[in-house]
């Protein structure tokens, strides 16, 4: 718990530091990416809600699930697929307490229908295929992840150091998410070994650097400018296969619109 604590307040004067030295233009656009990213987190956060269902069939590498979109399915959600074994009790009662699971693989969702999903699925290593009546999830314990830097396209060249702690606290505040402490994750970019945009075109990449910090996934920020407007990107890259599994764009905010927009941790303003 100290641990944390201290991490806590290394970061905190981190970032109060680079606020203090970047100046108003680099900070503000700090601001103004997190401001952008809190507009499609519901999106993100609404494609990792806790959900169960069987397989239904088994096509080639597709698999079709009993969860459609009348049950939250959306393209590029990640399932486990997993057969359920022999039960267990409590030893002194005798009390049947649950099954023994057994993780078969995955599955990304590629098409949604009303009352059922069609999935790519990726198989753990030498396990049997899925069969009708095995179990599909998205859990219901928080869904550990890593906010990359962000890849700046720009020429604004602004210190966005921050930028992950941002994202990474709307996400963790939703409940849904566990996000990994970004100095950790900026040590492994930092060394020169990896390179955001390395990770977004080499897929075994994003692989080992999340087997490295043990996360389900990655999302990643991209700054964009086209034609004179500037916008956000925000992709989520599954660690199992390291494809990008579904991505959101907004235009960034105007300075007037983040000044407006408080963030949640931040106290109401006061006359």
């Amino acid at each position: 718990m100290r641990r944390a604590l201290l991490a806590g307040a290394m970061l905190a004067a981190v970032l109060l530091a680079t606020a203090m030295t970047a100046g108003p233009a680099a900070a503000g656009l700090a601001d103004r990416i997190g401001g952008t990213f809190m507009l499609m987190a519901d999106e993100f956060i609404q494609a990792f809600q806790p959900v169960e269902g069987i397989v239904v069939s088994l096509d080639g590498d597709e698999v079709f699930l009993d969860i459609g979109a009348a049950r939250g399915a959306q393209v590029g959600q990640e399932y486990t697929i997993f057969r359920k074994g022999a039960p267990f009790a409590h030893p002194l009662t005798g009390r049947p307490l649950g099954r023994y699971e057994d993780v078969l693989g995955w599955a990304q969702v590629r098409r949604v229908q009303p009352e059922f999903a069609v999935a790519a699925f990726v198989a753990a290593p030498d396990k049997p295929k899925p069969q009708a009546e095995d179990g599909a999830r998205i859990t219901r314990g928080r869904i550990k992840i890593a906010v990359a830097p962000v890849l700046d396209m720009t020429t604004a060249a602004a210190d966005l150091r921050r930028v992950p702690y941002l994202i990474g606290t709307v996400l963790e505040r939703s409940k849904r998410f566990q996000v990994v402490d970004p100095i950790a994750v900026g040590d492994i970019f930092a060394g020169g070994g990896l390179r955001v945009e390395e990770m977004l075109a080499r897929p075994e990449w994003a692989v080992r650097a999340a087997k490295n910090l043990d996360v389900a996934g990655w999302v990643v920020p991209v700054l964009l400018e086209r034609r004179g407007a500037v916008t956000l990107d925000v992709t989520y890259i599954s660690a199992i296969t390291g494809m990008a599994l579904f991505s959101r764009r907004l235009n960034l905010l105007p300075n007037s619109a983040v000044e407006e927009q408080r963030f949640p941790w931040e106290p109401p303003v006061e006359d």
